[in-house]
């Protein structure tokens, strides 16, 4: 920064002239306006070849229009930034002023797209601590990117300033350098076809491609590939076939989770910078930076989906206030470690909790209560589908082989209900509850004492039956409230009572301890 806009961040608000963004943004905002208005363009195109006037000329008239727009973005867009506040003004006709206040400002991200790094440019976002999905911050688009990484120093610093009078030639204590806690490695690549990110992208990739054959009015059927692909399969036996389709469907979605894994994690970098902050760098193509600070975070979770766990990985998320939830934790920000070893991702989030304890402690099982109810669910779902098809066959002429297949059923169920309570457990340690449970996806989540709000017990009728209770830790940070399920009473009115001390203690003084746990009872 040069000296006289240090000394314009000082002065106040009013009198800090307004800056606009990079004037590079001039070969970019036209581009992306152009591939935005594409539909429209070419909608345009066609009405100005059936008019008879000229396509071509109503398609230069269509973009002509689409790049002024683009170009006004720029000349419209101001911002500035004082002691107290980021502002940013916009807009032609309707006119607007954002303003955002620094001691509210808890991210700043970075992020530069393939035209964005070409330009030397990124994409900034002011996060204020809001997780609504209409709110994405505050936006400075774009920067250069030398801006881009100071001004994110700059607004994350919370440091005090020397006071007046000190004595200025004493030399300040140099920074303390980053410690990187984790970084991308080679063997990781082996966990990408577990991660599931390739079968959405299957499913994305087959649904455009097939609307865009229905609308060009092509019979996908008689398409080359295809139809030899069908005819082979139908002169296959049945069970033959559905070997083919199901090995040929896996081989697709891991070559399309490893190169989807390569394009969001290549280069990350997980480092713990001087300020008291966490600095998460990955992409290949979008490069984005992220920066939590230590303070706002409030907990780590271990999320094992069951194919990673079937090959020993895991990921690690943060769960700390200020991030966007409900997008996932790869576009809301919170990932700490990409699907790794799962002894990878333990160390990483001991390291970003600085206490390992609560990833080496046995949990603390909830009981046999706990582990009938899981059976009780699972038996009496699987039931009810045998049941429903042994009726169909009785009564509707159904063939009996889905009642035959059904039965299959009933030891899956077993297992699923075995593994569900062997997922559940919780521990306190002396700045951490632990709360796991989940099958298909398994989820440890660990929660910073000082950070936790509130506690909600919960009860069903068939809770209150068995003895159990649902305990909801609340929280400002992740999902906000994180709940151990089937709790024994006793156990539960404790681990309240024991992680937040006094929370509980105006409602239980006046009782005796075993009037406690029958009260609750």
């Amino acid at each position: 920064m040069s000296v006289p806009e240090a000394e314009a961040i000082g002065a106040p608000a009013d009198e800090i002239p307004w800056r606009r963004l990079s004037v590079r943004m001039l070969a970019v905002h036209p581009v992306r306006e152009v591939l935005r208005a594409w539909p429209v363009l070419i909608g345009v195109l066609v009405l100005g070849t059936r008019s008879g006037v000229g396509g071509g000329l109503w398609g230069l008239v269509g973009v002509g229009f689409v790049v002024v727009m683009g170009l006004l973005r720029w000349f419209t867009t101001t911002y500035r930034i004082s002691a107290e506040q980021v502002q940013v003004r916009r807009g032609l006709l309707k006119r607007e002023t954002l303003t955002v206040p620094r001691d509210r400002v808890r991210t700043v991200d970075i992020t530069a797209s393939p035209l964005h790094r070409v330009l030397g440019l990124a994409l900034v976002t002011v996060g204020t601590g809001r997780t609504d999905r209409k709110n994405d911050g505050l936006k400075l688009d774009a920067l250069s990117a030398e801006e881009a990484a100071r001004l994110r120093v700059e607004l994350l610093d919370r440091s005090i300033a020397a006071p007046a009078g000190a004595d200025d030639a004493a030399p300040a204590p140099p920074p303390a350098p980053e410690i990187v806690l984790a970084q991308l490695q080679p063997r990781w690549l082996r966990y990408a076809p577990f991660s599931l990110s390739g079968l959405v992208t299957v499913a994305v990739t087959v649904g455009f491609l097939f609307r865009l054959a229905n609308e060009a009015k092509i019979n996908v059927d008689q398409f080359g590939p295809v139809k030899q692909a069908t005819d082979e399969l139908a002169r296959s036996a049945v069970w033959l076939a559905v070997v083919q389709v199901a090995i040929g469907f896996l081989i697709v979605v891991a070559i399309f989770s490893t190169v989807a894994y390569v394009v969001a994690y290549y280069g990350f970098r997980l480092t713990r910078q001087p300020g008291g902050t966490l600095h998460i760098v990955r992409g290949l193509l979008t490069r984005r930076s992220i920066t939590i600070e230590e303070r706002r975070l409030r907990g780590v979770e271990l999320s094992e989906p069951l194919p990673l766990r079937w090959v020993r990985g895991a990921r690690a998320v943060a769960i700390a206030t200020g991030l966007r939830v409900g997008r996932g934790a790869e576009r809301g920000g919170s990932l700490l470690v990409p699907p790794a070893p799962r002894a990878e991702a333990e160390r990483v989030a001991g390291d970003v909790l600085r206490d390992p304890a609560p990833l080496r402690v046995p949990l603390i099982p909830h009981g046999a209560r706990a582990r009938q109810r899981r059976y009780t669910r699972a038996l009496l779902g699987t039931g009810a589908i045998i049941g429903a098809l042994a009726v169909l066959w009785w009564l509707a002429d159904w063939p009996s082989w889905p009642v035959i297949v059904s039965l299959f059923l009933v030891p899956a169920a077993v297992v699923v209900a075995e593994d569900r309570y062997r997922s559940l457990g919780h521990l306190l340690t002396p700045h951490v509850l632990v709360i796991r449970q989940g099958s298909l996806v398994r989820r440890r989540n660990m929660l910073v004492r000082d950070g936790i709000i509130g506690f909600n017990l919960r009860q069903s009728l068939f809770q209150r039956r068995a003895g159990v209770v649902t305990v909801e830790a609340t929280t400002a940070g992740g999902r906000q409230r994180y709940a151990a399920l089937d709790v024994p009473v006793e156990l539960a009115v404790r681990l309240a009572d024991e992680a937040v001390p006094d929370l509980l203690t105006p409602f239980l003084r006046d009782l005796a301890p075993d009037d406690r746990v029958r009260d609750q009872a």
